[in-house]
């Protein structure tokens, strides 16, 4: 080992900034761009569920091969649960403390993103192009998160340094997770499992948090066409990406 960072260990730190600046980038362009705020919503839900659907699944399963297509299955249904689950308990535990709403949902965000973060970590793990099209989905759900961020904490608060702060914390919650990875290294056979997790927490985000809110916010056809353009960016990428 020398001091010096590899290639990888680079392309890793640049994704880290990359993501945190698109984080950074979402919750300040909700508070000037609010009118186009359900399209970008509708672009991420697609690229989070082709990601989970194209990419995280085909590519779990291809790791643990046929035989274990029916237990990775499972697994991605759990870590639909589980995230499932978790989000619940934050929404009811801030419903029960009006006050906290804003400071939970935020904080709830905020893990969101760190565990994006591993995942493009841990993604490298498996091949270079697992973790370019994981990097690509986080880049398009961490823009939303700084969107929902913002406007959670506003909601909640009427704040806007209390927003800006939690927006820091945020954007910095990527770079985190990619740097657990780096610390964090998966044996080959469980990385099958890792990927169907992720699965599940992906579709998860994008079916009931991404979609829904892009359709509340504004309920038009072209919100339906950017969760198309979204789904047919990752397919794209991973045609790409696969050679």
């Amino acid at each position: 080992m020398t001091g010096t960072a590899s290639a990888p260990d680079l392309l890793l730190i640049a994704l880290g900034i990359a993501t945190a600046a698109a984080t950074f980038l979402g919750g300040s362009l909700a508070l000037r761009f609010a009118k186009l705020i359900h399209l970008i919503l509708g672009f991420s839900a697609g690229a989070v569920i082709g990601v989970a659907l194209l990419d995280l699944l085909p590519e779990a399963l291809e790791l643990g091969g046929a035989h274990a297509a029916r237990g990775l299955a499972g697994m991605a249904a759990a870590g639909f649960i589980g995230y499932f689950v978790v989000d619940r308990a934050m929404l009811i535990g801030a419903a029960a403390r009006p006050g906290h709403r804003g400071h939970m949902g935020a904080a709830s965000l905020t893990v969101h993103s760190f565990l994006d973060g591993l995942g493009i970590g841990l993604g490298f793990q498996v091949s270079a192009a697992v973790g370019a099209v994981l990097a690509i989905a986080v880049l398009a759900h961490d823009f939303s998160d700084g969107v929902n961020t913002v406007n959670i904490s506003l909601q909640a608060s009427g704040d806007p340094a209390t927003a800006r702060r939690w927006l820091i914390a945020d954007a910095a919650a990527p770079i985190a997770g990619i740097a657990a990875s780096r610390v964090i290294v998966v044996p080959q056979p469980q990385l099958a499992g890792v990927l169907a997790v992720f699965t599940g927490f992906f579709l998860y985000i994008g079916a009931s948090e991404l979609l829904p809110d892009s359709h509340q916010r504004h309920p038009r056809a072209w919100t339906t066409v950017a969760t198309v353009l979204g789904v047919a960016l990752i397919w794209l990428a991973v045609r790409l990406a696969g050679g």
